[in-house]
Order: C-alpha cells, then sequence, then structure tokens
C-alpha cells in the first residue's frame, strides 16, 4: 500500500502537480470500517430478502439463485470506487462480511472466507486498471470479478460443494451470478457510490470531488 503513481504535468507548465499516493490515510481506514460496517448491515437484510429470492429462483431452474448474490458482491465494489487505493475493495468486502457473521446468520464462519475470497476478486480487476479507472464499466466488471471468484469458492467449499453437482446447474449457476454480479455489484454499487458523492460526503475523497465538478 506503499506505491506511488506519478501525476502528468500541466501543458505548457513546467511544474509536476503532486503524485496521488497509494498510501492510506487515517480517513481512508476510518471510512473504510464505516463502509464495512453500513454494509454488513445490508447483507443481514439481504439475508432475508435475497435468501428468498434465491429459493424461488433456484426452484424455478436450478443453479439460476444465483441472479440474487449480486448484493452480496457490492462491498468490494463500494470500498474501491471510494478510496481508490490498493486493498479498499479486499477490506470493505471482508468487514461488511465479519458484521454480517457477528450480527447472525446461517452460514457462520464461512461467511468470512466468502468476503475474503469475493473481495479479491473485485480487486483484481481494480488492480488491472492499476487504480486508475473507476468509471460504471469497470465497476461491472469488479462485480463480475467478485461473482467469478463466489462461484470458484462455492465450487470446492462446504460439506456439499457445486463440484458434486451437474455441469448444467453450475453452468446457469456461473451465468446468473456473473449477471447479478455486474448489475446489482457493479451498477448498483456504482450508482450508490455516486449518490453519496452528491451529498459531499465523500468531499475528501476523488469520488466526491469528480461529483462536484460535474454540476
Amino acid at each position: 500500500m506503499n506505491t506511488t503513481t506519478s501525476a502528468s504535468a500541466s501543458i505548457g507548465d513546467s511544474t509536476v502537480a503532486p503524485s496521488r499516493t497509494m498510501r492510506w490515510r487515517v480517513v481512508d481506514i476510518v471510512v473504510a470500517a464505516v463502509l464495512g460496517v453500513a454494509i454488513g448491515l445490508l447483507f443481514w437484510g439481504w439475508n432475508v430478502v435475497g435468501g428468498a429470492w434465491f429459493a424461488a429462483a433456484d426452484g424455478v431452474t436450478p443453479g439460476f439463485g444465483g441472479i440474487a448474490v449480486g448484493i452480496w458482491l457490492i462491498g468490494g465494489v463500494i470500498g474501491g470506487l471510494v478510496i481508490r487505493k490498493p486493498g479498499a475493495a479486499l477490506v470493505v468486502e471482508l468487514v461488511a462480511a465479519i458484521i454480517s457473521m457477528l450480527i447472525g446468520n446461517v452460514w457462520g464462519v464461512s461467511t468470512v472466507l466468502s468476503g475474503l475470497v469475493q473481495g479479491l476478486g473485485a480487486e483484481l480487476i481494480f488492480a488491472m486498471f492499476l487504480y486508475r479507472r473507476f468509471g460504471v464499466v469497470v465497476a461491472a466488471l469488479a462485480g463480475i470479478g467478485a461473482a467469478v471468484a463466489a462461484w470458484v469458492f462455492e465450487l470446492f467449499y462446504g460439506s456439499s460443494p457445486n463440484i458434486l453437482k451437474s455441469m448444467e446447474f453450475n453452468t446457469i449457476y456461473l451465468i446468473a451470478v456473473v449477471i447479478s454480479g455486474a448489475i446489482l455489484a457493479g451498477v448498483v454499487g456504482w450508482l450508490l457510490v455516486r449518490a453519496l458523492a452528491a451529498t459531499g460526503a465523500l468531499s475528501r475523497f476523488a469520488a466526491g470531488r469528480e461529483a462536484r465538478r460535474e454540476v
């Protein structure tokens, strides 16, 4: 988390703008924690709503329940879009998973393992763009990254891993969870960050400054 990227000089000006540091500030740590707690509460609520949706969709077509998974992937997307530094997506998704587990759910400690894997999936996408691009396309890709990571995790983890199920189930589940990750985690996460930035709550972050420039 200590690397830096050089900012380009202004045209016609020999003065180079200060480098955008990749170091975490105190405010980054605080906001990551706050986001993690808030999203953990969202996860807890989604355990009921999304769980019912998952069961209903899976009842229609086995594997289609993955269409409800996206909200459980949103922490990494929002963390990466707001803080924009290495580790942000992972930290926010992981903290959210821990909060969800502590409040209480049926998955227990596996929630934390899922959060770790999903956060890494989103983190990889932001890293691929060198933490420089944060538009809706990158957000959707980060949601897809988290979704694919979740699919791989569930393929091998648990008392009844998905690898024991049919290829048809796993193919449908992968397609559904990727769509859900792109839309519910990626696009919805991007819209939520923009809405939060518009309130001025992210004034100390690039996302907030971008919102002010657009007004």
